[in-house]
């Protein structure tokens, strides 16, 4: 009854999902042939990064070209991610790991197999990933390997300290999301996709690479909490907690709100620097595979505001309100009255 009366409360869900299995999708997972190419299927593709959006939506289809730069640069983060997630890995085999493992992109034979992480298949089958990464044009391999030195040595850094103030907590995003941002916006550009003001401004390319990474690091709090992570900086935190744990300990959650609510404020303030970057995009399918990701992001932010769940379990938004996003956000006027809408909420 209870998954009824939400049905019925939100009547646009289900005419949203229906609409888009019955096709739909197809509005706003279009192809970008321009950079498209095989070698980008198969499970490795499958997995999220906790700052990115399914590359699925970029690549949807796009297999008959030569070399697809935005899936070879997301399965190479994806490695690189797995080998910083993987507790098993000591920190002495690690951090040389993740300094070095641009470097690994032009030795066909390297590979690690000793990975307990869910993810661990794009290191096992790296060869294949670094293939096609050295056949993709030099100027795509340039802005991968770059963007991939950059991510390793600021994960590197903060596998061997935590989060402490809000500037801290803007650069870990960064090196986790704000360079992925980066590096997209710079592959657009080279792609001739987009203008190249659109891979030079790395301001606002950051900017939503932080939005989305904060967002997840918000809403993940518990799930977290529980497998020995902390990202909340400690500068917000330790004004409500002695210790971030204590958040979610039923009589500190008046605490636990206010901390979590100044963090949402925090983040909340990337989002004209994110309007600004889409209001700039001209390609129908970058747009949609830039802005998507966002609207979900601002939707997720409301959903946690002042919300007690955070520090109990899951917060999501429903799947039709997932789909209703994808559907609308497909003109920066869409977005801008979507974002708005969220704000007021918040």
């Amino acid at each position: 009854m209870e998954l009824l009366r939400k049905w019925l409360g939100h009547p646009e869900d289900i005419y949203n999902l229906l609409r888009f299995k019955m096709g739909g999708y197809r509005a706003v997972m279009p192809r970008i042939d321009p950079v498209s190419g095989t070698g980008c299927g198969g499970d490795g593709a499958s997995g999220g990064m906790r700052f990115a959006v399914s590359v699925d939506r970029a690549v949807h289809g796009a297999r008959e070209g030569r070399g697809h730069a935005v899936c070879i640069f997301y399965l190479v983060l994806r490695a690189l991610d797995t080998i910083e997630d993987d507790m098993t890995i000591s920190l002495d085999v690690k951090v040389p790991m993740l300094h070095e493992f641009h470097s690994y992109l032009y030795e066909p034979e390297w590979k690690y197999m000793e990975s307990k992480e869910r993810d661990r298949q794009v290191l096992e089958d790296f060869p294949t990933i670094s293939m096609e990464f050295r056949n993709l044009s030099k100027v795509y391999q340039d802005v991968i390997s770059d963007i991939c030195h950059k991510m390793g040595v600021g994960m590197a850094e903060f596998l061997e300290k935590k989060v402490d103030s809000q500037h801290e907590w803007d650069k870990y995003c960064h090196y986790v999301a704000g360079l992925v941002g980066i590096g997209l916006s710079r592959l657009f550009s080279a792609s001739e996709l987009e203008d190249p003001i659109v891979g030079q401004d790395t301001e606002l390319a950051n900017s939503m690479g932080l939005f989305l990474q904060k967002t997840n690091i918000i809403r993940d709090y518990l799930e977290d909490q529980q497998e020995g992570r902390e990202f909340w900086p400690r500068e917000v935190w330790s004004r409500y907690a002695k210790k971030l744990s204590d958040l979610a300990k039923p009589e500190n959650i008046d605490m636990a709100v206010q901390c979590l609510n100044e963090l949402i404020t925090n983040a909340l303030h990337h989002v004209p620097d994110v309007l600004t970057y889409l209001s700039r995009l001209k390609n129908q399918s970058v747009f949609n595979f830039c802005a998507i990701p966002q609207v979900m992001a601002i939707a997720t932010l409301a959903a946690c505001y002042n919300n007690k769940q955070v520090f109990r379990g899951v917060v999501k938004i429903r799947k039709g309100q997932a789909v209703t996003l994808m559907m609308d956000a497909t003109n920066i006027q869409a977005v801008k009255a979507i974002m708005y809408q969220y704000v007021e909420e918040v």
